[in-house]
């Protein structure tokens, strides 16, 4: 999929209410859980311990961290989509996050979003509501949903 690009924020504006294409899928890997782990400090075995998870998981494998797939919405956003006047994005906030599916280790996401809300942020930016959900590849049940917020300021 290539990457939609708009040239300002008022072109990206026209946007709003849109269900925007599904953003290319991303692989899960257990260095990429081990990272976030370290990150957050959250090392409970189900993510990190490869040979315990096989052992006692009833997934029969390590699980990513719910937060990680939450926290993958900024960068799938980044790579779905570009203005090219923006100087400066940054996260707002996040409302009714929920995660109905476990996220296991070589699984693939990708995100579907929509651009519900798009409001005047001060002089010369936009605050965005995105209704997104972090699908996970044969899954019926997404690995993430969640009302996404965020600030681009050109």
């Amino acid at each position: 999929m290539a990457k939609l690009v708009f040239e300002c924020l008022k072109e990206f504006s026209a946007n709003e209410g849109k269900i925007l294409p599904p953003g290319a899928w991303m692989i899960i890997t257990q260095e990429m859980i081990n990272d976030f782990a370290k990150a957050t400090l959250d090392f409970q075995w189900i993510h990190v311990d490869v040979e315990k998870a096989i052992k006692y998981s009833p997934f029969k494998k390590p699980v990513a961290h719910g937060f990680m797939s939450v926290s993958l919405i900024s960068k799938m956003l980044g790579d779905l989509l570009q203005v090219k006047s923006v100087k400066m994005g940054v996260n707002y906030g996040l409302n009714k996050v929920r995660f109905p599916n476990a996220v296991l280790v070589d699984n693939k996401l990708r995100l579907n979003c929509k651009i519900a809300v798009i409001e005047a942020y001060l002089e010369n930016g936009v605050k965005v509501t995105w209704q997104c959900s972090v699908e996970i590849e044969g899954a019926d049940k997404p690995a993430c949903v969640a009302e996404f917020m965020s600030i681009m300021f050109e």
